[in-house]
């Protein structure tokens, strides 16, 4: 499974606490780490409030599948994507389960999932419970998907205007984890690849994504740290490929 495109996706969300509006920009984030083979949503298709699913429903070749409200307060929904889940899992037919939710109660079926060797993304609102978030191998923030496209057109430079974008703050803690994360994976040097240390780092921190700081990619976010991180471009047989290299500076 080198090829992300061979990776099979079962895509299981829960329409009572997703919004409709941002579907087109969660399935395109979930095309970049895998194949959507499995695509189910989940609600009590009665009521009014899942109305707007429709339209996105049959654009996307999306299967709803209905649970009633047996009792009042009670979610059903989550209890009919979790028995799904596990009867996706025990199929083997896929590689992994992207779990779009805002809802805490799918953190056990997240872990066992991973337990089981399966990757496990999850999606959701910056409400999501931290527990969920962390139970995931990596985790996306919906206000991320739906605003990154926007973004990059008006991005003309790396500096980010915060009057006019609301993106986390790169905080010291965020900047120490780097720095630990760096002095991890180094050389003798002090030298470590980008690439390695942003993997490392979701590993760490599931929800972590430059985008959450203003930036398309890791290695922008870095260039504005240059009074903590030095950056080495070094230059590879093929023109077109550059590998990126950071140290910590003390």
């Amino acid at each position: 499974m080198n090829d992300k495109s061979d990776i099979k996706l079962a895509v299981l969300i829960d329409a009572d606490n997703i919004p409709y509006a941002n579907i087109q920009g969660m399935l395109d984030e979930i095309a970049k780490l895998g194949t959507p083979t499995i695509k189910r949503i989940y609600g009590d298709w009665t009521k009014p409030g899942v109305n707007g699913w429709k339209k996105p429903l049959l654009e996307h070749a999306i299967t709803p599948i209905q649970q009633y409200g047996y009792t009042t307060g009670k979610n059903a929904t989550d209890s009919a994507m979790i028995i799904d889940a596990m009867d996706i899992l025990h199929s083997n037919k896929v590689d992994g389960f992207c779990l779009v939710s805002s809802d805490s109660d799918f953190t056990r079926l997240a872990t066992r999932l991973r337990e089981s060797g399966n990757m496990v993304i999850g999606i959701g609102e910056k409400k999501t419970p931290k527990p969920f978030i962390v139970a995931c191998d990596k985790f996306i923030y919906i206000e991320i998907i739906a605003g990154s496209k926007d973004q990059t057109k008006k991005r003309t430079t790396n500096k980010v205007n915060a009057s006019q974008e609301k993106f986390d703050k790169v905080s010291p803690g965020l900047i120490g984890l780097i720095k630990d994360t760096v002095d991890d994976i180094s050389d003798d040097d002090g030298w470590a690849s980008l690439a390695e240390v942003g993997s490392l780092l979701l590993k760490k921190k599931p929800d972590f994504d430059a985008r959450n700081y203003g930036f398309p990619k890791l290695t922008p976010l870095m260039k504005t740290l240059k009074s903590d991180f030095e950056i080495d471009i070094r230059n590879t047989e093929k023109r077109s490929i550059k590998h990126i290299y950071i140290r910590n500076i003390s």
